[in-house]
């Protein structure tokens, strides 16, 4: 055992000295060795940031949250001309299915709008994700607050001017000041504020509660009915433990019930559940993960062959040396350790100058934009062990030929 350790040792030294010795050659094969570890970490760090965003965006919502609406969240089966005249859930069948669903925690309705404009003085936010809902979004969405409350039942039901703000909107109508109980205009009419929402951060898929803000979709439903510029959706929330295939059916055989639909006609609807959503998100940062890592392993395998290439130059260089260790006693392992570790090393200092600089350019995303890049221990740990495997796959070839060679017609070439 201690033979080896020293092999190990005297070998590792060789390779080093080697590698300090010809500065020009180690710089350009780590060149090759630093993109091919830099363009596949960066890709794999990029889809995990990706990822974990996504993942802390939905993490308040339950991923079997289903979304009964007219679209469907993915691809369909269904001609759009024939989507396109799917009539929108109505707030009757909300109120229905809430009278009538079994394994049901939540049931929320809510409004898709325009984006529009608050005022408070002189004072105005403009562009603001406006959401009209029932009372029970609150806990459908997972809300939490800095300030006040939301909208109880009766608010929700009678439609009463009431809102509830963003954190980032209360902080830019009203700065330090305390919002509870003022006015601001909103659709030309006076909301009372009732609720300032828990600073969020910012939303992967654009929008997030710190621009949003809330008030009871019926308030809305009164001054423009159901009109065709707002997008109606009924959100259910099942118990925890349901079977969602039976479940789903009871939603739509409820729905249809209420719509009076025969037998043989397709559901002009869709039941859309959330972790459908995040497993067609899932699949879509799969394929832009495989993409990016089929890209990145040809500049890995230039990288590779850079190596090989300049193992085998210096084999060729230091076979006269190679002869005086084998006359010396050195044994055929000892040499092709020597070469072996050197190209493994020469891949271990590339990979490891790759990574530092996607760790660089991680810190300097998250800096700029308001988006976490994160590089993991595990995607160090793939570079550390893809930088071997390279060292290794290239260096094995050179390193054999020097260890077979003759010492006496090596010593003969290198005079």
């Amino acid at each position: 055992m201690l033979l080896y350790l020293r092999l190990l040792k005297e070998s590792l030294s060789f390779a080093i000295n080697a590698l300090r010795n010809n500065k020009l050659r180690t710089l350009l094969s780590l060149l090759g060795v630093t993109i091919g570890i830099f363009s596949i970490i960066a890709v794999l760090a990029a889809v995990d940031s990706l990822d974990r965003k996504i993942s802390k965006d939905l993490s308040s919502l339950d991923k079997n949250t289903i979304y009964l609406m007219k679209y469907c969240f993915g691809p369909s089966e269904i001609p759009q001309w024939k989507r396109e005249q799917f009539p929108n859930v109505k707030y009757d069948e909300y109120v229905a299915l809430k009278n009538s669903l079994n394994n049901t925690d939540q049931v929320g309705y809510q409004l898709f709008v325009a984006r529009e404009s608050l005022k408070y003085d002189s004072k105005t936010v403009a562009d603001v994700n406006i959401i009209p809902s029932s009372f029970e979004m609150v806990d459908v969405d997972g809300l939490s607050f800095d300030k006040g409350r939301f909208y109880n039942e009766s608010e929700s039901n009678s439609g009463t001017a009431v809102i509830v703000l963003g954190y980032d909107i209360a902080e830019g109508l009203f700065g330090t000041s305390d919002p509870l109980g003022k006015n601001i205009r909103l659709y030309g009419q006076r909301f009372t504020v009732i609720g300032v929402i828990a600073k969020q951060g910012a939303g992967f898929f654009g929008d997030s509660n710190d621009t949003s803000v809330y008030l009871p979709a019926n308030f809305l439903r009164r001054m423009y009915g159901d009109s065709d510029s707002m997008t109606p959706v009924i959100v259910l929330k099942p118990v925890k433990g349901v079977d969602m295939d039976a479940y789903k059916a009871e939603v739509a055989q409820k729905l249809r019930a209420i719509r009076g639909m025969k037998a043989g006609e397709i559901d002009n609807f869709f039941v859309n559940v959330l972790s459908g959503f995040t497993d067609f998100i899932d699949g879509i940062l799969g394929t832009l993960r495989t993409a990016g890592i089929f890209i990145s392993i040809f500049s890995f395998l230039v990288g590779g062959f850079g190596v090989a290439n300049i193992m085998f130059v210096s084999v060729k260089e230091r076979t006269n040396l190679i002869g005086i260790q084998k006359s010396l006693g050195a044994k055929n392992r000892f040499i092709l350790f020597q070469f072996l570790f050197e190209a493994v090393v020469l891949c271990l200092i590339g990979g490891a100058i790759g990574l530092f600089i996607v760790w660089l350019l991680s810190l300097l995303l998250t800096n700029l934009l308001e988006f976490e890049f994160v590089l993991s221990f595990w995607n160090i740990f793939i570079g550390a062990g893809l930088s071997i495997f390279v060292g290794i796959i290239s260096g094995i070839l050179p390193a054999v030929s020097a260890a077979n060679l003759d010492p006496v017609e090596a010593i003969r070439t290198g005079m």
